[in-house]
Parts: C-alpha cells; structure tokens; sequence
C-alpha cells in the first residue's frame, strides 16, 4: 500500500504557509493617502466593514500559525519526503504515486543485474572482477534498507582491486519478496539455505571477505559467518547489534504489535525515515527515492519486512552472536567499523564487543558517521576497509 494521490502538495505546509499573501513591496503610499475621510454614511460602513473583515483575517492567520494536527506530517516533515506524497492540479499528469515510481523506478539500480537462485531473483550489485588478485568481498545489508547503500564503497573498493558483490536479500530491495509461506518463510534459517544458494551460483570461492551492516537480516549475515567460519576470510562489522544489550529500535517493536505493525510496514518513507533517525544527517531527495520506491512499486516490501520482523528472536540471535565471537570461538580476524553518531546503537556496545575478544577484533572509529557509516561517509570506511583486507 503506497499513499494514495489524493493530496495537495500544498497540503505539506502549515495552512499560514500556503495561503497568507505579502503586502507588494512595489506598493507604496503616499502620506495624503494614508488617511480616508469617510464623508458619507454609506462608505463609513463600507471601511468598518472593511475593518472588521482584515481583523477576522489577522486573527486567523495568528490561529494558523498554530501547528494544527497534520495526519501526514511524519512525511512531509522532512524535505527529502515531501515529494512522497503529491497531487498536481491533474492527477494523471504528474506527482501521483504511478507517475512518481515512474519517474524514479530505474534509479539506484547502479552496478546491479537480476540472478536467478533456486525459485528467486535476487538483485545484485558487482564492481571489479571476479578474477581479482585482492579477493572477492561480500557485502550485506540490513533491514529496513537494501544493497544501495553500498555503492559508493563498493565503487572504491573495485578501484584499489577489490571483486566487490552486494545482494538485496529476499524480500528487500529490488530482489523478490515471495508472499510468506509461500516457498520462503523469512526465517533465519530460510535467509541462511537462500544465501547459500546465491553464493553457488555466483560461483563465490571461499574463503572470502564479508561485510555486515544493521539489524535483523544484518544479524542473520553475522549468524552465517558463525556457522560458516571456513568460508570466511576477514570479517567487518558495521553499526549492527551485537550484545544482548543492543537496544531494539521502535521500528521493528511496532511491526511485531498486531494491526499497528500491519499499517507501519506499508509507510513508504518508512526506510529512509529510519536512516535519518540513525544518523546525524538528512537524505538528499534522489536518494531518499532509491529507498522509498521499493515500498511504493507494491505492498510486498512491507509485509516481507513485517514477516521477518516477527519471526526474528532479537534476544537468541544477540546471545548466539555475542558468544559466538568471544574469545576461544572465534579466531578470524575482525574489524568493528564504527559510526560514533548513531542514535540506535551508542559506541559503549561495540567497545563491550571487542573487550569479548581484543586479541582478534579490532576497532575502528568513524567520526561523524551514523547507523549506516557506508552511507553517511563512505570515503572513511574505505580507508578503514583497505588497509583492513
């Protein structure tokens, strides 16, 4: 369910914003004109009327300037989703929700190519060559988001050698997104027998690099490298949970709510709002888009989210993964790459990480990136990642 076209664009502003007029500052008054000498009874009644008509006007606008209840003011709030919801005066000609993914729907598809995996498409995104003397690196993505948001690192990478590949995971992105029960449940397990099949077909020789980023399917990387350490190379962390005590954001609590977590999941600017919330930056417009069509092109990206936000056990994922990389389980080598700024998950959790296991995991600080460092300062977590692999 995408917002339905049936809103002003003007509607996004305060009502004193789309309807107070300015007094021409071309017009000026002479001083013999600033006063009217009303000298007959029917233009005496006419300037009180008058009067009385601006006074109404200025206690109304004095009222609008109030900020009245807006139903949508969690999109239009934010410039980068303004254009989310649009009615032009003709519908069919511009702004509405066809003609906006229209308008948007071959971005963020850089880099990218649709493979065929098992009973899936998966939407992948692949710099430099497999044939690569410097490896091959895997980079995966978390929920809400997709793949996009490695592609500035991954574009770099490939510059110093690197074979860089990024999925969408099923159900996010541009990959598919089955309707659940349906041949995908959008477990863990069926993240992990799907991945696997991908990386088959892909022909991806292990070991290799990974890296993992964000929440729920992010996790469910870092639970494959621990049931999967002989394929691993090198590890990166980047902003995910990864102690018991890594707070869940009010995102996926909602989604697990019955009804609520129906009506979230079908918020088109739901991701780009949950990035923003995570960083100390705003999305600029063509951006916010790449993240937003998947939820406005259909319902499937939403109920996927919702599916697999209420099969996930938060609290046995964070345990597995918290124990499983703590000293004498794990032994390949680590690197937490951090973004101080994220407002989801405070630096302290990735410094209890590494205190787990400081002989083999490592610690490098982003300054002035976020939740999503590979989004917010892509050109810093190259530098950490380079020297890393």
């Amino acid at each position: 369910m995408a917002w339905a076209p049936g809103l002003s664009s003007s509607l996004n502003l305060p009502f004193s914003q789309t309807f107070n007029t300015k007094t021409n500052s071309n017009c000026q008054w002479s001083s013999s004109t600033k006063r009217i000498r009303a000298t007959t009874p029917t233009i005496r009644t006419a300037i009180r009327a008058n009067a009385a008509d601006q006074n109404q006007a200025t206690d109304n606008d004095k009222d609008n300037d109030t900020p009245a209840f807006n139903p949508f003011g969690f999109v239009t709030d934010n410039p980068s989703s303004r254009s989310a919801i649009q009615l032009p005066e003709s519908p069919a000609e511009d702004g509405n929700v066809g003609q906006m993914i229209y308008r948007i729907e071959d971005k963020g598809k850089e880099y990218g190519s649709y493979i065929k995996s098992g009973n899936f498409r998966w939407f992948v995104r692949e710099t430099g060559s497999a044939r690569s003397q410097r490896g091959t690196i895997v980079f995966l993505h978390g929920a809400p988001t997709q793949s996009f948001s490695y592609r500035v690192v991954m574009s770099q990478m490939s510059d110093f050698g690197f074979h860089c590949i990024a999925p969408d995971w099923i159900g996010f992105g541009f990959s598919d997104k089955p309707q659940p029960g349906y041949g995908f449940d959008y477990t863990e397990k069926e993240f992990h027998k799907e991945f696997d099949r991908l990386l088959d077909v892909l022909g991806i020789k292990s070991p290799f690099c990974l890296v993992v980023q964000g929440f729920l399917v992010g996790s469910y990387g870092l639970t494959w490298a621990l049931k999967n350490p002989s394929k691993i190379l090198k590890l990166a962390i980047m902003n995910s949970p990864v102690t018991v005590s890594s707070p869940v954001p009010g995102i996926f609590q909602k989604l697990r709510v019955p009804f609520l977590g129906e009506f979230t999941c079908q918020n088109a600017v739901m991701p780009e709002r949950f990035i923003e919330a995570g960083s100390p930056y705003v999305l600029k417009l063509e951006k916010a888009e790449v993240y937003r069509l998947p939820y406005l092109a259909s319902s499937g990206p939403g109920f996927a989210l919702l599916e697999a936000a209420r099969k996930v056990n938060f609290r046995d994922t964070l345990s597995q993964i918290e124990a499983g990389f703590a000293s004498g389980r794990w032994d390949k080598p680590v690197l937490l790459v951090w973004g101080v700024s994220d407002k989801y998950l405070p630096q302290s959790l990735a410094e209890e990480f590494q205190k787990g296991n400081p002989t083999t995991i490592k610690l490098k600080l982003i300054e002035g990136a976020g939740h999503m460092p590979q989004e917010d300062w892509p050109e810093k977590v190259v530098g950490s990642l380079r020297i890393f692999f």
